[in-house]
């Protein structure tokens, strides 16, 4: 039979400690009901009694399959257990489990916590049996673990040892400071594994050397059978071990999963990419595309011969199939591009076209062109299918701007300060009809997306849902007269998620190509057809 390995997520603890996030409790609501469907083992919802936020989260239990656990240190050294009320907010929150942290370093014993090593073992002991006693599963997550090792390898071994002799399910080895490397991780989990059993060991590891995932899997092989992770990597500093790749792999790759299983099953495996951009989707950012397993960018092939091999069988340049974490296969279409690639995104569009048209000549040679212009249809997929339908005749004119401008102006508040305003005016023809608007915005491009969008006649109840939520620019060659390319990404009620392209020596206009595509694309997708 297969080993079982415990996935544990700390996305609302310590992935909390990313720099500018800040979860509500409606967000932590969210993100646990996508763990706890996913198959995650343990939600490691926050600190009660920390803020009112995490206190108000451990009011009951919000999952319903993983063990809610609740994070916390271990008794105070000099006070009894009875009357520590960290530790009473800890024992009396709504949770299956609770994980403490316990110093495993010496010098952080000495120089943090101010007393003896041996008071410091004592308070694990009297937590653990403290936590058990409540009828809760109490788990050690031995701080600084690595390096205390390193620095005293018999006081750091007697923290773990104590935890687990005194019933802790898990004694957790924390590399804190991230600085530990892969070889360090397997050679010292095999000499805790002495000491502790494998199957009493888990592995936390943060990523300030890019190595978090590696030390997660070494730690694996070397024996734990719990990981610790958050989603999509977040975390302080550098961020902590991508739970999200590290169930890819565990799944995935033979080494792993012809030894271990988890608790995400194949049919939820599926999921992941979505569960990973969902949680984007509640921070307000943008997905990383390059991500492993589940990025955008993660199955795309660029070079005109990868993509005509992977045509043929996608093996050739794919470590595992895209489905199998619900991915998919983008083939890009760029200045080095062959026809292959082309037909591969037309027929992810959707676009039927006999690889014999004419107009596909056309389409490629249009593609290069613009790229040698300064557009990058690798990262605009909205912007490329609009180019290659109106090549192919398949998008209705719907509407025809007769003009657009932009006045950027500064006037006093009244109270000494000057306020900058920006006011745009959009000209539309639509059939025999005008339609003027006016609006204002934050900036000229707020404004004229605003103004665009304010009245589009029979077309305004297709675009009422659509929402931009990026907005990028790059200077392609440098000095104030340089030629500027925005990417705009929109989505609309369903999550659907778009990026358009727009590049111009003017960056309004540039700007108002993207804010353009933007809106037709959605007019497309829709279905709406031409009014009149």
């Amino acid at each position: 039979m297969k080993e079982r390995v415990h996935l544990f997520d700390t996305t609302l603890r310590d992935g909390a400690q990313t720099s500018g996030v800040d979860f509500t409790l409606d967000d932590k609501l969210k993100i646990a009901r996508l763990l706890d469907d996913l198959g995650v083992d343990y939600v490691e919802g926050g600190y009660p009694g920390a803020n009112p936020t995490d206190s108000a989260f451990f009011e009951e239990k919000r999952t319903t399959r993983a063990r809610f656990t609740a994070f916390g240190m271990t008794k105070r050294a000099g006070v009894s257990v009875s009357n520590d009320p960290g530790l009473a907010a800890l024992l009396s929150a709504a949770a299956d489990a609770n994980c403490f942290v316990a110093k495993s370093w010496d010098y952080h014993v000495h120089v943090a916590l101010g007393t003896t090593l041996e008071e410091n073992v004592a308070c694990v002991r009297q937590t653990v049996e403290a936590a058990i006693a409540r009828g809760r599963e109490a788990m050690i997550d031995c701080e600084h673990f690595f390096d205390g090792y390193k620095a005293n390898p018999a006081y750091a071994l007697e923290v773990a040892r104590a935890a687990y002799d005194s019933g802790a399910r898990w004694v957790v080895l924390c590399d804190t400071n991230g600085g530990t490397l892969p070889h360090e991780v397997d050679a010292i989990v095999r000499k805790v594994t002495e000491v502790v059993p494998g199957s009493h060991l888990g592995i936390h590891a943060h990523d300030d050397t890019g190595q978090a995932v590696a030390n997660s899997l070494a730690a694996v092989r070397a024996g734990v059978r719990q990981v610790q992770g958050t989603l999509n990597g977040i975390g302080e500093r550098c961020g902590n071990a991508n739970l999200v790749t590290i169930i890819g792999t565990l799944s995935l790759k033979p080494e792993f999963s012809d030894r271990f299983v988890t608790g995400v099953e194949a049919g939820k495996l599926k999921e992941l990419t979505h569960v990973s951009r969902a949680f984007d989707d509640i921070l307000n950012r943008s997905p990383n595309r390059h991500a492993p397993y589940v990025g955008a960018n993660a199955f795309a092939t660029k070079a005109g011969i990868h993509a005509s091999a992977i045509v043929k069988d996608p093996k050739t340049y794919e470590h595992v199939e895209p489905e199998s974490v619900g991915n998919r296969r983008r083939v890009l279409v760029s200045d080095q591009a062959g026809k292959s690639n082309l037909l591969a995104e037309l027929a992810r569009f959707g676009i039927e076209v006999d690889k014999a048209n004419p107009k596909l000549d056309t389409l490629l040679a249009e593609v290069k062109e613009r790229e040698a212009r300064g557009f990058s249809y690798e990262a605009a997929d909205a912007s490329l299918e609009l180019l290659a339908r109106r090549t192919l005749g398949a998008v209705p004119r719907y509407f025809d701007v007769q003009s657009f401008r932009v006045i950027v102006g500064q006037r006093s508040d009244g109270m000494g300060e000057m306020v900058t305003q920006s006011e745009a005016i959009v000209k539309v023809r639509i059939g025999e009809e005008l339609f003027l608007s006016v609006a204002e915005g934050n900036g000229p491009v707020n404004a004229l997306d605003a103004a665009l969008r304010k009245d589009l006649g029979p077309y305004q109840a297709a675009i009422e849902d659509l929402e931009l939520v990026d907005f990028k620019v790059r200077i392609l060659n440098g000095g104030t007269g340089a030629t500027t390319r925005v990417l705009i990404e929109s989505r609309d009620g369903a999550k659907n998620h778009w990026t358009t392209i727009g590049v111009s020596e003017n960056i309004i206009d540039a700007s108002f190509q993207a804010l353009m595509d933007s809106v037709v694309y959605k007019l497309v997708k829709a279905g709406v057809t031409k009014a009149g």
